[in-house]
C-alpha cells in the first residue's frame, strides 16, 4: 500500500500533470518496471536492467553551484566544479519544465543516514520505475507510519531522458549532475546509471556532517561476537565488500557511513556490490542475493532463454553492479549501526607489489594514509594503461568530498585519539612482483591477517619497523606463511624491489605535497620522505 504525504509536490513549487506512484514498495516497482520494459526477471527473481552508454559515473559532468552557501566552504578544483547561479537557474526550468511533461513519476520519500538525529529526508523523483527501485533499496527506509507526515529537506530529480545544454546550462555536455546546497536541489540528467543518485546524497552528507563534528566516511562497517566495529575503508576493488561481508561479523553496511560520538552509522539500507566475476564460492553471501526477488542486477549478462545470469561476462561493462536490501544479507544489523569503533583498516591493492599484507599505523601515519588514498590501476583496465598506475584518492573517496580533505582527515584524527583506536594498512594488491610477474594476495591470508588484527592477537605478535614506509609490520602470524609478510623476500630480484619501492614513496611525497600546509607539525613528521 503507497502512502501519499500531505507535502506535496506542489508544495515545493514542482507542477505536473503526470501519474504520481507515491512511496512504491518493491513489488510494485519490479511490476511497473517490467510493463514499462525498463528490464527483465532473471531466474530466482533479481530485475536485470542495462545502463547504456554510462555503466559508471559522469565525474566529469558533476557541478556544484558557487554561490554565499559554497564559496568559501567547498574545495573548489577538477573534482568540485562550480556552475553558475544563472546556468542553474535555467537548468531548474528546463527541468520542471520536462518534469510538467511526463505522463508518469515516481517519487520516493527516503533516508539519508540510519542514526536519527543525525538522518536528513530526501525525496526523490524519478521517471523510470527501477530506478526509483534502485533508489529505495539504497536509502533509509522510512516506517510506514512516518511517510504521511514526511516534509523533505532535499530533493532529486532524475531524468535519464533530459538532455542538458552546455551553453545554456554551462556544463560539458548533455549529461549532468547540478547540486544546489542552497536551493536544496539535486538534478541528474542524461544518464541511466542510478549510483549517480546514490553518491549525491553521499556528497550532500559528506557536506553537511562534519559541521556537526561528525565524520563521514567512504567505507564498509562491521561487528564482532564481542561487540567490537571496524571500518573498511578503501577503493573500488580494494575488497571492502568483500572483506566487511563475513559470516562471523554482523553487517552495518557496505559503502558510506558516519561516525558520531556514540555510533558508527549506514547512510544507506542497501548495498551495492560489484558482480564482475562473482563466486558463490569466494562470495557466498554476495552471490545469495543475486537469487533473490528485490535485487536489481546492472549491466549483467543474461540468457534470453533460461534466464541464467552471466557473471563472468564483461560485454557489457566491467561495473557491473547488484543493489539488494541490507537484509539480504544473513548477518546484517537490524538498526544499521553499530558502536564507535575499535579498528580502522585502510584497505589497498598495491599493484606494484611493494606493501606488505598487513601493517599497524600511528594515529599521525593513519590520517596520512587517509589523506592519500592510496591504490594502484593495473594494465587493461582502462585505454592506455600498460603498467601499474598510482591512484591517489583523498579520504579514500574524493569525487564524493565537497570540503578541503584536511576537514575529514582532522576528524578522522580526532575520533582515532578520542577512541584509542587501532589502525591497520591491509594490502589486498600483488605480492612477489608487480601486477603480471607476481600473484594477488591470497584471500585466505588476508582474512586470517585481519582476523589477528580485529581480535586482538595480532597486537602480540613481533614487528619490525618497514625501511620504506615506516610502519610497523608483523614478523610472524600463527596460520599465515612468514614469507608473505616480508615483500621484498618474495621477489626474485631485492634489487628489483628496491627500486619498485623507491617509486612508490616518491609519488605518495609527490601526492602530500598538496596537503603539507593544511596538517599538522606531527603529520607532517609522519609522511613519507624523498630518499
Amino acid at each position: 500500500m503507497s502512502t501519499i504525504p500531505a507535502f506535496s509536490l506542489s508544495d515545493q513549487s514542482i507542477e505536473t500533470g503526470a501519474t504520481l506512484h507515491w512511496n512504491y514498495g518493491t513489488p510494485q516497482l519490479v511490476e511497473s518496471a517490467l510493463a514499462n520494459d525498463e528490464g527483465k526477471m532473471a531466474r530466482h527473481g533479481p530485475l536485470v536492467v542495462q545502463t547504456g552508454a554510462h555503466t559508471g559515473r559522469s565525474a566529469k559532468d558533476k557541478f556544484i553551484v558557487q554561490d554565499d552557501e559554497t564559496r568559501d566552504s567547498i574545495w573548489w578544483g577538477q573534482t568540485n566544479v562550480p556552475m553558475a547561479p544563472e546556468h542553474f537557474a535555467a537548468l531548474k526550468a528546463d527541468f520542471l519544465a520536462a518534469v510538467n511533461d511526463k505522463t508518469q513519476l515516481y517519487v520516493a520519500d527516503l533516508y539519508g543516514g540510519s542514526q536519527a538525529e543525525h538522518r536528513v529526508n530526501v525525496r526523490v523523483i524519478n521517471e523510470l520505475a527501477w530506478h526509483n527501485l534502485f533508489i529505495r533499496t539504497l536509502l533509509v527506509r522510512p516506517e510506514p507510519g512516518e511517510l504521511a507526515d514526511f516534509v523533505p529537506e532535499y530533493t532529486i530529480i532524475d531524468l535519464p531522458s533530459f538532455r542538458a545544454d552546455p551553453e545554456r546550462h554551462g556544463c560539458r555536455s548533455e549529461t549532468v549532475i547540478a547540486v544546489n546546497f542552497t536551493e536544496k536541489l539535486i538534478l541528474i540528467g542524461g544518464t541511466k546509471y542510478a549510483g549517480e543518485m546514490k553518491k549525491s546524497v553521499f556528497g550532500l552528507l559528506n557536506y553537511l556532517l562534519p559541521q556537526k563534528g561528525i565524520m563521514p566516511m567512504h567505507c564498509s562497517a562491521n561487528i564482532g561476537p564481542g561487540g567490537d566495529t571496524a571500518i573498511f575503508f578503501g577503493l573500488s576493488g580494494t575488497g571492502k565488500t568483500t572483506l566487511s561481508a563475513d559470516a562471523s561479523r554482523t553487517l552495518i553496511g557496505d559503502d558510506e557511513h558516519g561516525w558520531s560520538d556514540s555510533a558508527v552509522f549506514n547512510f544507506e539500507g542497501g548495498c551495492y556490490a560489484k558482480m564482475i566475476r562473482l563466486s558463490e564460492e569466494a562470495e557466498p553471501e554476495i552471490y545469495a542475493t543475486t537469487r533473490r526477488f528485490g535485487t536489481v542486477l546492472e549491466n549483467v549478462v543474461m540468457d534470453e532463454d533460461t534466464r541464467a545470469l552471466d557473471f563472468d561476462d564483461s560485454s557489457l561493462a566491467e561495473n557491473t553492479r547488484g543493489a539488494y536490501p541490507i537484509d539480504f544479507i544473513p548477518n546484517a544489523s537490524k538498526d544499521n549501526l553499530g558502536p564507535v569503533p575499535k579498528n580502522v583498516i585502510m584497505l589497498t591493492a598495491d599493484a606494484f607489489g611493494v606493501l606488505p599484507p598487513i601493517a599497524r599505523l600511528t594515529p599521525d601515519q593513519a590520517m596520512y594514509h587517509f589523506l592519500s588514498g592510496y591504490t594502484a590501476k593495473v594494465a587493461g583496465t582502462e585505454i592506455g594503461v600498460t603498467e601499474p598506475e598510482a591512484t591517489f584518492s583523498t579520504c579514500f573517496g574524493a569525487p564524493f568530498m565537497p570540503r578541503h580533505p584536511s576537514v575529514y582527515g582532522n576528524l578522522l584524527k580526532e575520533r582515532i585519539a578520542k577512541g584509542g583506536v587501532t589502525c591497520w594498512l591491509v594490502n589486498t594488491g600483488w605480492t612477489g612482483g608487480k601486477y603480471g610477474v607476481g600473484n594477488r594476495m591470497p584471500i585466505k591470508d588476508t582474512r586470517a591477517l585481519l582476523n589477528a588484527a580485529l581480535d586482538g592477537s595480532l597486537n602480540d605478535v613481533e614487528f619490525r619497523l618497514d625501511p620504506n614506509f615506516g610502519f610497523e609490520v608483523p614478523v610472524s602470524v600463527p596460520g599465515v606463511n612468514a614469507a608473505i609478510l616480508d615483500p621484498r623476500g618474495t621477489w626474485a630480484n631485492g634489487e628489483e624491489y628496491d627500486a619498485m619501492a623507491y617509486k612508490l614513496v616518491s609519488l605518495f611525497v609527490e601526492n602530500f605535497e598538496q596537503f603539507a600546509a593544511h596538517v599538522d607539525q606531527s603529520v607532517r613528521e609522519a609522511a613519507l620522505k624523498a630518499a
